[in-house]
């Protein structure tokens, strides 16, 4: 069942949302060669905290982490722990958090150091195929729409959409109905409705679309370990169009 959402509870997700942004503000700050990702934990952890909030992912299903720190071929799912970054690196951090009720939850991919141009072109073109999406997250579309955009402009570039991971429904929960696959036919799922919240995610591969899990039981890697970038923000439908909840006054000019 998808929950639509009042104008009072779209406001209490923006105020989640902001604690994200910030958060993953700070990280793209902190972030820098010879960092172990445990660390990056810490920030989140005590940022959150000192906010009035709670990390969403710790414990979550068993996850042991505050955030999701995945590097280079890992797609999502990363565990912080002793591994140091390196330079060159491209380093995915996805974070959640609940405050006064409801979720947020947003992703991106930070380059650690100087990085080479395909890293780069893999970080801009999966960050650009979320706003390719949201052209579509308003009334007068469906739901694979976004799906089939994202696909769409992923692919043209030469990369590819993850297939067994997928955004999701937000709200009191982390994960609600509906999913919101990176993929698909335009013209199929719900229709899109005034008050929907969704976690909109694309999860692109320099390479092909195929993943594995590692033997931690957590983290997701690519098949044929090249690079992988994530880029995800929670955004309300409403009568005027997408708002996008977990980015900062200013974070999208220009």
């Amino acid at each position: 069942m998808i929950i639509i959402k009042s104008n009072r509870e779209i406001q209490a997700m923006r105020a989640a949302g902001r604690i994200v942004a910030e958060c993953l503000q700070l990280i793209e700050e902190k972030i820098r060669p010879g960092m172990k990702t445990a660390e990056l934990d810490e920030i989140a952890e005590n940022y959150i905290k000192r906010r009035g909030a709670l990390p969403s992912f710790k414990g979550y299903n068993g996850f042991p982490a505050n955030i999701c720190v995945s590097i280079n071929d890992e797609v999502v799912h990363g565990i912080p722990g002793e591994r140091k970054l390196q330079e060159g690196d491209i380093v995915s951090v996805d974070i959640g958090v609940f405050y006064n009720g409801y979720h947020g939850d947003a992703a991106r991919t930070f380059p650690v150091g100087d990085v080479s141009e395909s890293a780069m072109r893999l970080i801009e073109v999966t960050k650009d195929s979320f706003f390719k999406g949201i052209e579509y997250a308003n009334t007068n579309y469906r739901l694979y729409d976004i799906s089939h955009a994202i696909q769409e402009y992923v692919e043209s570039h030469g990369y590819s959409v993850v297939r067994e991971y997928v955004g999701h429904g937000i709200g009191r929960n982390m994960h609600e109905d509906p999913q919101v696959p990176n993929f698909g036919m335009p013209g199929r799922g719900v229709k899109l409705r005034e008050g929907m919240t969704l976690a909109i995610e694309p999860m692109v591969n320099e390479g092909t679309y195929e993943v594995r899990t590692l033997d931690n039981q957590w983290t997701v890697v690519t098949v044929d370990g090249r690079l992988s970038a994530h880029y995800e923000n929670t955004i309300a439908i409403t009568a005027d169009g997408p708002v996008i909840l977990t980015v900062l006054a200013g974070e999208l000019d220009g």
